[in-house]
Protein backbone atom coordinates (compact mmCIF):
# COMPACT_ATOMS: atom_id res chain seq x y z
CA UNK A 1 0.00 0.00 0.00
CA UNK A 2 0.89 3.54 -0.30
CA UNK A 3 0.14 6.35 2.11
CA UNK A 4 -2.76 9.12 1.93
CA UNK A 5 -1.57 12.01 -0.14
CA UNK A 6 -0.18 14.74 2.44
CA UNK A 7 1.82 17.71 2.66
CA UNK A 8 5.38 18.01 3.55
CA UNK A 9 7.16 21.08 5.68
CA UNK A 10 10.90 21.19 5.82
CA UNK A 11 11.86 23.79 8.87
CA UNK A 12 15.15 24.97 8.55
CA UNK A 13 15.29 25.84 12.52
CA UNK A 14 13.83 24.85 15.61
CA UNK A 15 11.49 27.75 16.07
CA UNK A 16 10.04 26.90 12.42
CA UNK A 17 9.05 23.41 13.25
CA UNK A 18 7.46 24.54 16.38
CA UNK A 19 5.10 26.58 14.71
CA UNK A 20 4.20 24.26 12.06
CA UNK A 21 3.51 21.61 14.75
CA UNK A 22 1.82 24.23 16.68
CA UNK A 23 -1.05 24.33 13.81
CA UNK A 24 -4.18 23.22 15.35
CA UNK A 25 -6.11 23.10 11.73
CA UNK A 26 -4.21 20.03 10.57
CA UNK A 27 -3.27 16.61 11.79
CA UNK A 28 0.59 16.83 11.89
CA UNK A 29 3.24 14.08 12.49
CA UNK A 30 7.17 15.11 12.23
CA UNK A 31 9.23 13.00 10.54
CA UNK A 32 12.81 12.18 11.73
CA UNK A 33 14.57 9.22 10.69
CA UNK A 34 11.04 7.74 9.55
CA UNK A 35 11.94 4.09 10.18
CA UNK A 36 8.61 3.44 12.71
CA UNK A 37 6.67 5.76 10.97
CA UNK A 38 6.89 5.36 7.13
CA UNK A 39 5.95 1.91 7.22
CA UNK A 40 2.73 3.20 9.21
CA UNK A 41 2.17 5.28 6.63
CA UNK A 42 1.98 3.23 4.11
CA UNK A 43 -0.46 0.61 5.65
CA UNK A 44 -2.58 3.66 6.39
CA UNK A 45 -2.36 2.83 9.85
CA UNK A 46 -1.05 7.16 10.20
CA UNK A 47 -3.20 9.50 7.85
CA UNK A 48 -1.14 13.33 8.90
CA UNK A 49 -2.10 15.81 6.41
CA UNK A 50 1.14 17.11 7.00
CA UNK A 51 4.82 15.97 7.80
CA UNK A 52 7.19 18.09 9.35
CA UNK A 53 10.90 16.75 7.76
CA UNK A 54 13.08 17.43 11.13
CA UNK A 55 16.10 16.41 9.30
CA UNK A 56 17.85 19.88 8.46
CA UNK A 57 18.19 20.74 12.24
CA UNK A 58 21.40 19.67 12.57
CA UNK A 59 21.54 22.15 16.08
CA UNK A 60 19.52 18.61 17.33
CA UNK A 61 22.55 16.22 16.35
CA UNK A 62 24.61 15.96 19.86
CA UNK A 63 26.38 13.96 22.12
CA UNK A 64 28.01 16.07 25.08
CA UNK A 65 27.95 15.58 28.99
CA UNK A 66 27.12 18.26 31.14
CA UNK A 67 27.13 19.11 34.57
CA UNK A 68 27.25 15.04 35.32
CA UNK A 69 24.66 14.05 32.50
CA UNK A 70 25.12 12.73 28.88
CA UNK A 71 22.95 14.99 26.63
CA UNK A 72 22.07 13.90 23.95
CA UNK A 73 19.73 15.62 20.58
CA UNK A 74 17.20 14.04 19.78
CA UNK A 75 17.55 13.52 15.85
CA UNK A 76 21.22 11.75 16.80
CA UNK A 77 21.33 8.85 14.83
CA UNK A 78 21.60 5.23 16.46
CA UNK A 79 24.52 4.62 14.32
CA UNK A 80 26.09 8.04 15.45
CA UNK A 81 25.37 6.51 18.93
CA UNK A 82 26.40 3.06 18.75
CA UNK A 83 30.10 5.02 17.67
CA UNK A 84 30.10 7.76 20.19
CA UNK A 85 33.07 6.86 22.84
CA UNK A 86 31.02 9.16 25.44
CA UNK A 87 27.91 6.61 24.80
CA UNK A 88 30.41 3.93 25.60
CA UNK A 89 32.22 5.65 28.50
CA UNK A 90 29.22 6.97 30.18
CA UNK A 91 26.55 5.41 29.37
CA UNK A 92 27.68 1.47 28.33
CA UNK A 93 24.33 -0.07 28.75
CA UNK A 94 22.96 2.78 25.75
CA UNK A 95 26.26 1.26 24.17
CA UNK A 96 25.65 -2.51 24.78
CA UNK A 97 21.47 -2.21 23.54
CA UNK A 98 22.39 -0.58 20.76
CA UNK A 99 23.91 -3.34 18.33
CA UNK A 100 20.10 -4.88 18.92
CA UNK A 101 17.77 -2.09 17.48
CA UNK A 102 16.85 -3.53 13.96
CA UNK A 103 19.81 -3.59 11.78
CA UNK A 104 22.96 -1.38 10.80
CA UNK A 105 20.81 0.07 8.19
CA UNK A 106 17.75 0.89 10.41
CA UNK A 107 20.26 2.58 12.94
CA UNK A 108 21.75 4.40 10.15
CA UNK A 109 18.36 6.71 9.64
CA UNK A 110 16.82 5.97 13.05
CA UNK A 111 17.06 8.76 15.84
CA UNK A 112 16.99 8.43 19.33
CA UNK A 113 14.36 11.00 19.80
CA UNK A 114 12.20 9.27 17.58
CA UNK A 115 12.66 5.83 19.05
CA UNK A 116 11.30 6.99 22.25
CA UNK A 117 8.48 9.05 20.86
CA UNK A 118 7.69 6.19 18.88
CA UNK A 119 7.14 3.69 22.24
CA UNK A 120 7.11 0.59 20.82
CA UNK A 121 6.79 -1.60 23.70
CA UNK A 122 9.14 -3.73 22.35
CA UNK A 123 12.36 -1.07 21.39
CA UNK A 124 15.14 -1.19 22.84
CA UNK A 125 15.85 2.18 23.52
CA UNK A 126 12.86 2.57 25.26
CA UNK A 127 14.19 0.21 27.71
CA UNK A 128 17.50 1.90 28.01
CA UNK A 129 16.10 5.19 28.95
CA UNK A 130 14.10 3.92 31.51
CA UNK A 131 15.98 1.63 33.54
CA UNK A 132 18.39 4.66 33.65
CA UNK A 133 15.95 7.20 34.66
CA UNK A 134 16.23 10.24 31.54
CA UNK A 135 14.71 12.79 31.58
CA UNK A 136 13.10 13.76 27.95
CA UNK A 137 12.80 17.60 27.27
CA UNK A 138 10.07 18.72 25.11
CA UNK A 139 9.77 22.14 23.19
CA UNK A 140 6.84 23.85 22.00
CA UNK A 141 6.46 28.18 21.48
CA UNK A 142 4.85 28.01 24.82
CA UNK A 143 7.89 26.65 26.47
CA UNK A 144 9.90 23.93 27.63
CA UNK A 145 8.83 21.06 29.67
CA UNK A 146 11.05 18.21 31.18
CA UNK A 147 9.49 14.88 31.32
CA UNK A 148 10.59 11.81 33.82
CA UNK A 149 11.09 8.96 31.64
CA UNK A 150 8.60 7.25 34.15
CA UNK A 151 6.10 9.55 33.06
CA UNK A 152 6.43 9.57 29.42
CA UNK A 153 5.46 6.19 28.28
CA UNK A 154 1.73 6.63 28.86
CA UNK A 155 0.10 3.33 26.43
CA UNK A 156 0.47 1.35 23.59
CA UNK A 157 2.76 3.75 21.10
CA UNK A 158 1.67 7.10 23.34
CA UNK A 159 3.92 9.25 25.05
CA UNK A 160 3.03 12.05 27.36
CA UNK A 161 4.28 14.34 24.53
CA UNK A 162 1.46 16.86 23.65
CA UNK A 163 0.45 17.29 19.98
CA UNK A 164 2.36 20.84 19.52
CA UNK A 165 5.38 19.76 21.38
CA UNK A 166 8.86 18.46 20.00
CA UNK A 167 11.34 15.49 21.81
CA UNK A 168 14.55 17.92 21.62
CA UNK A 169 16.41 16.37 24.01
CA UNK A 170 17.09 13.25 26.03
CA UNK A 171 19.09 13.59 29.74
CA UNK A 172 21.38 10.46 30.42
CA UNK A 173 22.62 10.17 34.43
CA UNK A 174 26.45 9.20 33.93
CA UNK A 175 27.06 5.97 34.61
CA UNK A 176 29.19 5.75 38.27
CA UNK A 177 31.83 3.42 39.23
CA UNK A 178 30.33 1.13 41.61
CA UNK A 179 27.07 0.20 38.95
CA UNK A 180 27.02 -2.31 37.46
CA UNK A 181 24.53 -2.98 34.29
CA UNK A 182 23.08 -6.22 32.18
CA UNK A 183 20.90 -6.58 29.46
CA UNK A 184 19.51 -9.62 27.87
CA UNK A 185 16.79 -10.59 24.91
CA UNK A 186 15.22 -13.03 23.25
CA UNK A 187 13.67 -12.34 19.75
CA UNK A 188 13.02 -15.03 16.97
CA UNK A 189 15.95 -13.21 15.07
CA UNK A 190 18.57 -10.64 15.57
CA UNK A 191 17.04 -7.24 14.56
CA UNK A 192 13.79 -8.84 15.07
CA UNK A 193 11.47 -7.48 17.87
CA UNK A 194 11.79 -8.67 20.94
CA UNK A 195 9.55 -11.16 22.35
CA UNK A 196 11.27 -10.40 25.82
CA UNK A 197 13.78 -8.01 27.06
CA UNK A 198 15.76 -7.11 30.66
CA UNK A 199 17.93 -4.68 31.76
CA UNK A 200 19.45 -4.26 35.18
CA UNK A 201 21.57 -2.07 36.60
CA UNK A 202 23.37 -3.02 40.59
CA UNK A 203 25.19 -0.67 42.88
CA UNK A 204 26.63 -2.18 45.72
CA UNK A 205 27.53 -1.43 49.23
CA UNK A 206 29.78 -2.89 51.67
CA UNK A 207 29.19 -6.58 49.86
CA UNK A 208 24.93 -5.73 49.66
CA UNK A 209 22.90 -4.27 46.73
CA UNK A 210 22.88 -0.59 47.96
CA UNK A 211 20.30 0.26 44.44
CA UNK A 212 18.86 -2.17 41.55
CA UNK A 213 16.92 -0.81 39.27
CA UNK A 214 14.93 -3.46 36.67
CA UNK A 215 13.24 -2.92 33.10
CA UNK A 216 11.22 -4.94 30.79
CA UNK A 217 10.15 -5.25 27.01
CA UNK A 218 6.97 -6.74 25.57
CA UNK A 219 5.89 -7.67 29.21
CA UNK A 220 2.65 -5.10 28.93
CA UNK A 221 1.56 -2.19 27.11
CA UNK A 222 4.76 0.42 27.44
CA UNK A 223 8.14 -0.68 28.35
CA UNK A 224 7.89 -1.48 32.42
CA UNK A 225 9.45 -1.42 35.48
CA UNK A 226 9.27 -3.22 38.60
CA UNK A 227 9.60 -1.25 41.69
CA UNK A 228 8.51 -4.30 44.46
CA UNK A 229 11.01 -6.29 43.08
CA UNK A 230 13.75 -3.20 43.12
CA UNK A 231 12.84 -2.17 46.42
CA UNK A 232 13.45 -5.72 47.54
CA UNK A 233 16.35 -6.11 46.53
CA UNK A 234 18.05 -3.00 48.12
CA UNK A 235 19.60 -4.36 51.34
CA UNK A 236 20.11 -7.78 50.19
CA UNK A 237 23.41 -10.08 49.29
CA UNK A 238 23.64 -10.24 45.64
CA UNK A 239 23.43 -13.98 45.16
CA UNK A 240 21.15 -16.37 42.92
CA UNK A 241 18.50 -16.53 45.62
CA UNK A 242 18.35 -13.15 45.77
CA UNK A 243 18.54 -13.18 41.95
CA UNK A 244 15.64 -15.68 41.39
CA UNK A 245 13.39 -14.22 43.81
CA UNK A 246 13.43 -10.72 42.40
CA UNK A 247 12.28 -12.41 39.25
CA UNK A 248 9.09 -13.62 40.82
CA UNK A 249 8.36 -10.40 42.53
CA UNK A 250 9.01 -8.58 39.31
CA UNK A 251 6.14 -11.20 37.11
CA UNK A 252 3.71 -10.33 39.95
CA UNK A 253 3.76 -6.86 38.81
CA UNK A 254 4.07 -7.39 34.85
CA UNK A 255 1.18 -7.67 32.13
CA UNK A 256 2.27 -9.85 29.32
CA UNK A 257 -0.24 -10.94 26.65
CA UNK A 258 -0.41 -13.58 23.82
CA UNK A 259 0.35 -12.72 20.55
CA UNK A 260 1.29 -13.97 17.03
CA UNK A 261 4.90 -14.44 18.34
CA UNK A 262 4.49 -15.65 21.76
CA UNK A 263 1.95 -16.88 24.82
CA UNK A 264 2.06 -15.33 27.96
CA UNK A 265 3.13 -18.11 29.72
CA UNK A 266 6.46 -18.07 27.36
CA UNK A 267 6.73 -14.90 27.59
CA UNK A 268 6.88 -15.17 31.68
CA UNK A 269 9.08 -18.23 31.62
CA UNK A 270 11.90 -16.34 29.58
CA UNK A 271 11.85 -13.35 31.61
CA UNK A 272 12.17 -14.83 34.59
CA UNK A 273 15.23 -16.67 33.49
CA UNK A 274 16.71 -13.45 31.76
CA UNK A 275 16.09 -11.62 35.00
CA UNK A 276 18.29 -13.60 36.69
CA UNK A 277 20.83 -13.60 33.96
CA UNK A 278 20.69 -9.43 33.85
CA UNK A 279 21.63 -8.89 37.46
CA UNK A 280 23.98 -11.44 37.27
CA UNK A 281 25.81 -9.69 34.74
CA UNK A 282 25.28 -6.50 36.42
CA UNK A 283 26.88 -7.94 39.58
CA UNK A 284 29.79 -8.93 37.84
CA UNK A 285 30.29 -5.39 36.20
CA UNK A 286 29.42 -3.65 39.57
CA UNK A 287 32.74 -6.14 41.01
CA UNK A 288 34.84 -4.92 38.19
Amino acid sequence: MKPVAFELEVPLSISDALAMLADSSREVKPLAGGQSLVPLLNFRLARPDVLVDLNRLRELQYVRQVDGQLVIGALTRQRALERSDEVQRLAPLVAEVLPWVGHAAIRNRGTLGGSLAHADTAAELCLAALVLDAVVVARSRRGERLIPIGDFFVGPFTTALRRDELLVEVRLPVQTPDAGWGFEEVARRRGDFAMVAVAATLALSDGTISDARLAYLSMGPTPLRAPPAEAWLRGQLPNPDAFGHAAELAMAELQPSDDLHASREYRVHVAKALTRRALARALQRANG
